[in-house]
């Protein structure tokens, strides 16, 4: 398979393509430490031929992923009719890529100039009521046509009904490989979407979805839009972690209200009390992210922090140093850097090192814990 693309998106050499790949799928590779490997040691090749002596740093024995894994996943994508899209590509949605935990890479079929559109995501529940089904689907329509593109997660009840009212503007976001339908009943709206509109999987082909997947394809739907609604959802509910996801992205969080008396709404009017936007019509979203600016009117969660850094800014910190603050509980990062006073640059790499030897666990808004 030829890497090599062409026209909107720069050139990137088949073998610096392949060692992205391998790099992000070997052990303990995140899209956070897969960032600040390449910051430190410029290509990903270069990154895997550092990971041995970074896992030994941390205390471990390190192996990166086999070669010819990649070559299986690479020829999986091709065997489907999908494409890889990096991270630093032209064509990779910006508003994703401004998340610190954006996916460096991403596989999709169908009309990827659907995600430079105004983008809006639209989530709730699966057991959804009859008359939240037949809004969702009315209210993905109206958006679709002012010129939105309707990003979910093609769940049952609501994602579903918001894919079929927007089609073909819709992104739907899957939580395993690009080749596996889930659920089985979405098997034909999920290809619908992959031909008409727009299918994006973070997971390598073939992966079966776990519910771990599921967090992670949130962020994705969230970080894609410029706001997020909630139809209708139960206070537990995955869409109300989509919401707060977005919120913690600094976009906006809006909300459909309901009858206390439905559970199925209390998760709306949770949400609602919390900060987010009030929206009984499609003209209301349209008129809030046609008016948003990078300051949302909902108060739902402020952004995390995020840390910038020059490479001479790198120094030399014991893993072990860092280890010693650390427990179960998650902590920011930025209280590290004021414990240990030492830059935020050589506090990350000491992370990096305990994350690649399997420590560390990373978690939403910039927090950090020891891996249990």
């Amino acid at each position: 398979m030829n890497f090599e693309q062409r026209g909107s998106q720069p050139i990137l050499s088949q073998e610096e393509a392949f060692a992205r790949i391998r790099l992000l799928r070997s052990p303990n590779i995140g899209p956070v430490s897969y960032r600040h490997l390449l910051a430190r040691f410029g290509t990903a090749g270069d990154a895997i031929e550092a990971l041995p002596d970074l896992g030994k740093r941390g205390g471990r024995q390190y192996r990166a992923a086999a070669s010819d894994q990649i070559e299986r996943e690479v020829e999986a994508v091709r065997r489907v009719g999908a494409k890889y899209l990096f991270h630093d590509q032209p064509d990779y949605p910006a508003l994703l890529g401004a998340l610190e935990s954006a996916p460096p890479i991403l596989t999709w079929r169908g009309d990827l100039s659907l995600a430079r559109k105004p983008c809006v995501a639209m989530v709730g529940a699966r057991n959804a009521s009859a008359a939240a089904v037949k809004l969702s689907r009315e209210f993905a329509a109206a958006l679709s046509c002012d010129g939105f593109t309707v990003v979910s997660g093609l769940a049952r009840g609501i994602d579903g009904a918001a894919h079929e009212g927007a089609l073909p503007a819709t992104i739907g976001v899957i939580a395993s490989g690009i080749d596996i339908a889930y659920p089985p009943q979405h098997e034909e709206l999920q290809a619908r979407i992959a031909s008409e509109g727009l299918l994006l999987a973070e997971q390598p082909p073939g992966t079966e979805p776990r519910g771990s997947h599921f967090p992670s394809r949130n962020r994705i739907i969230a970080g894609l839009a410029a706001g997020t609604l909630v139809v209708e959802a139960a206070p537990k509910s995955g869409s109300l972690i989509t919401a707060r996801l977005a919120g913690e992205a600094g976009r906006e969080v809006m909300a459909i209200p309901g009858s206390p008396l439905d559970a199925r709404s209390q998760g709306c009017n949770q949400l609602i009390r919390e900060g987010a936007v009030l929206v009984q019509s499609p003209e209301d979203v349209v008129e809030l992210l046609s008016r948003f600016d990078g300051m949302p009117r909902s108060t739902f969660r402020e952004a995390a922090p995020s840390f910038d850094f020059e490479m001479e800014e790198f120094a030399e910190i014991e893993p072990v140093e860092i280890g010693n603050l650390l427990t179960t509980a998650p902590v920011a990062i930025d209280e590290l850097i004021r414990q240990t006073g030492t830059s935020a640059a050589a506090v990350q790499m000491a992370l990096l090192e305990l994350e690649i030897s399997g420590e560390l666990v990373r978690h939403a808004g910039g927090r950090v814990s020891l891996s249990g």
